[in-house]
């Protein structure tokens, strides 16, 4: 019998483990549903010419590290998550990606990604938090006096 594993996808663990225990030794593998977040992670993680065979993998978040939060920011963070899934992930149909910046946490956008996988026609949902530091944000541990002194 099949199992939905076969379906989706096998894959090296990411970053790259070994298996010392096992006879013959082997690389930590991820298979499935976990494979496929794994490999969303991955793509939004990385930025595009980071591959040295495949230049354009990746999708450009820190291009926007530095820029205010506002409607347009997040409209084009959406069409660069959504071009990246279409281009480097063929196992997902991305149904929904939506971004959101919760009140509570400023700074803080979370990337929700609702897809379908094709093979098996099973809705998921994938979310990745963006943190944006603000450069203006000044804490007390930027104090030179909370700093520990170091003596002779």
């Amino acid at each position: 019998m099949v199992s939905e594993n076969d379906f989706l996808g096998r894959g090296w663990s990411f970053p790259p483990a070994f298996n010392p225990q096992s006879s013959p030794k082997s690389v930590a593998m991820t298979a499935g549903l976990a494979d496929i977040e794994r490999s969303l992670h991955i793509l939004l993680t990385t930025q595009p010419g980071e591959r040295l065979m495949v230049p354009d993998f990746g999708c450009d978040l820190q291009d926007i590290l530095f820029e205010p939060i506002s409607t347009a920011l997040q409209a084009r963070v959406k069409d660069r998550v959504e071009t990246a899934i279409l281009y480097f992930e063929p196992r997902i149909d991305p149904l929904d990606v939506t971004i959101e910046e919760p009140p509570e946490q400023p700074g803080l956008l979370l990337i929700t990604v609702n897809y379908r996988v094709r093979s098996t026609n099973t809705r998921y949902n994938f979310v990745y938090p963006f943190y944006k530091n603000e450069g203006t944000e000044i804490s007390n541990s930027a104090d030179p006096s909370s700093l520990p002194s170091f003596s002779r």
